[in-house]
């Protein structure tokens, strides 16, 4: 059976933030996460969890300034300085929450790596950005390794999210190859794996041993996972007949109020 973890940046916002935790539990979930709790004390996130018996799963590294539309750091020449102190941070609220990964987000650049990823990706003469990527999730990784936690990276679609770093499956995981740090994993949230890739089950059996968390919205609109161009019901039975034993993050925009559309969920509460 699934383990689905709700995302509380995007569903139960009928609230404020702290009161999510509640409604996620009432809900019927066990795991929750978010994309980033800095506006919060770790104390005040973590006394809601236990008050709700609820597992903290995954959150992101500090962005840089999200409002002003910063979407990572990990990847961005001149801010490495500003990525380590983001490191300790997480650091210390992943410990405080008892939350096992974290995810280090690229950031934007002026232009896509790649317009397209061939079967054998090339990484021969490269960007700036890139070595910069290399020499920040090195760090991490071996920070988050002292602490015995995941450090995550993630594709995301140029749809969404224009320039982003990293964009395919193929190269989250060409960049694992390169590293070669045991703690590294890829997020493949299987919205984004979609839009990017196609042929998300075969995708996730090339790539099994490298991912490290599963994420599921809706396509095309990120809406609930009962509707659009995924058959998410087969792609749940197949993950359990294939063992897969970590969490499915719920990162996806309800059509209305969060608990009116669990219809979808509630065939899987446990």
């Amino acid at each position: 059976m699934p383990r689905f973890a709700a995302n509380l940046s995007m569903m139960f916002n009928e609230v404020p933030f702290m009161e999510r935790f509640a409604r996620a539990a009432a809900n019927g979930f066990t795991g929750v996460e978010f994309l980033f709790p800095y506006d919060f004390e770790p104390e005040a996130i973590a006394a809601e969890l236990k008050r709700h018996g609820l597992e903290q799963v995954l959150f992101n590294l500090p962005p840089g300034d999200w409002a002003a539309g910063e979407r990572g750091l990990a990847a961005l020449p001149g801010r490495e300085a500003e990525f380590r102190d983001s490191v300790d941070t997480a650091i210390r609220y992943a410990k405080a929450l008892n939350c096992p990964r974290l995810h280090a987000m690229a950031g934007l650049v002026e232009e896509p790596t790649y317009e397209t990823v061939p079967e054998n990706v090339s990484r021969e003469t490269f960007s700036d950005n890139h070595q910069i990527y290399l020499e920040n999730l090195r760090f991490a990784a071996r920070k988050l390794a002292e602490h015995d936690l995941t450090l995550l990276i993630e594709p995301i679609n140029t749809r969404d999210m224009p320039g982003y770093f990293l964009n395919h499956q193929a190269e989250g995981h060409a960049i694992l190859a390169e590293l070669n740090e045991p703690n590294i994993k890829v997020q493949m949230d299987f919205y984004h794996t979609q839009i990017m890739d196609g042929d998300i089950w075969k995708t996730y059996e090339r790539y099994r041993d490298g991912v490290g968390h599963i994420q599921i919205a809706g396509v095309p609109e990120r809406h609930e996972p009962d509707t659009g161009e995924v058959n998410y019901p087969w792609l749940f039975a197949q993950l359990d007949q294939a063992g897969y034993d970590g969490w499915l993050g719920c990162e996806y925009k309800p059509r209305g109020e969060t608990e009116a559309g669990l219809g979808w969920y509630r065939a899987y509460r446990m």
